[in-house]
């Protein structure tokens, strides 16, 4: 699994996402480097990524993201202007990354990177769905196990999940799956934010969360294409036992679930 994810302002589609593997850096901002900001005697590949933000209030050379297996930093390259890093789900939380500060780390699984440009305010959503975890307890020989299906039962990803699931889950195994305006209403009491973009955003992260390749079938532009991807997170999701018949309970006034 790539270790972190970025997705551009305004992306369309997965191809537009900017995957990096752990140690892989992306450099953002109003031009491409010539070389790596952070190495600025060692020549940059043209055909490295760069996450280029095309508004005159950006920085020619803004910022870095690094990856770091689960957890990724943010260099800070503008000599003025304070970077704010938001957890959407969080009520509010979020982290400030000050002019010149190299490498913060960011604890959040997503993330909305906010850049203050002239009068307006852009942004980009970094995602870190890669999950390791112990295998066993005591010392650790090599490597954390990744984890094959690394899902959080407090996100609104598996409040989605569960809703997609919920008829099946309640032994109808031919139930049709719920449309987008059927999962906005079921969801609706415990989310009250909820909306069609919402949910699709959600499965979108679930598809990444759990490895699913395009349908070779797909179509651009919604109806099918999103109904397919539906359709395969739910059998993956009910041949491994990612949700269970006791997960319906997040459906009914369950409010631990991150907001």
């Amino acid at each position: 699994m790539h270790s972190i994810i970025v997705v551009p302002m305004h992306s369309a589609c997965p191809d537009d996402h900017l995957r990096l593997e752990p140690g892989d850096a992306l450099p953002f901002g109003r031009v491409a480097p010539s070389h790596s900001p952070h190495s600025p005697h060692s020549p940059h590949s043209p055909h490295s990524p760069h996450l280029t933000i095309a508004h005159e209030g950006v920085s020619r050379t803004a910022g870095e993201i690094t990856a770091a297996g689960a957890y990724w930093r943010l260099s800070n390259l503008s000599s003025a202007q304070t970077y704010v890093v938001e957890n959407p789900e969080g009520a509010g939380e979020h982290i400030k990354v000050a002019p010149g500060r190299l490498d913060a780390p960011v604890p959040f699984e997503f993330a909305r990177v906010v850049l203050p440009a002239g009068s307006d305010l852009l942004s980009f959503d970094v995602w870190a769905p890669r999950h390791d975890f112990l295998d066993r307890p005591g010392p650790r020989d090599g490597a954390p196990t990744t984890c094959a299906f690394p899902l959080d039962r407090g996100k609104r990803y598996f409040q989605v999940l569960v809703a997609l699931c919920a008829g099946r889950l309640r032994g109808e195994p031919h139930a049709p799956l719920p449309t987008a305006e059927e999962l906005v209403e079921r969801l609706r009491p415990l989310w009250p934010s909820v909306s069609r973009a919402s949910v699709a955003w959600n499965i979108d992260y679930l598809a990444v969360k759990l490895r699913l390749k395009p349908a070779p079938d797909s179509t651009p532009g919604g109806g099918p294409r999103l109904n397919g991807k539906k359709e395969r997170l739910v059998s993956l999701a009910l041949r491994f036992d990612l949700v269970r018949e006791d997960d319906l309970i997040l459906l009914h006034g369950n409010r631990s679930v991150v907001r």
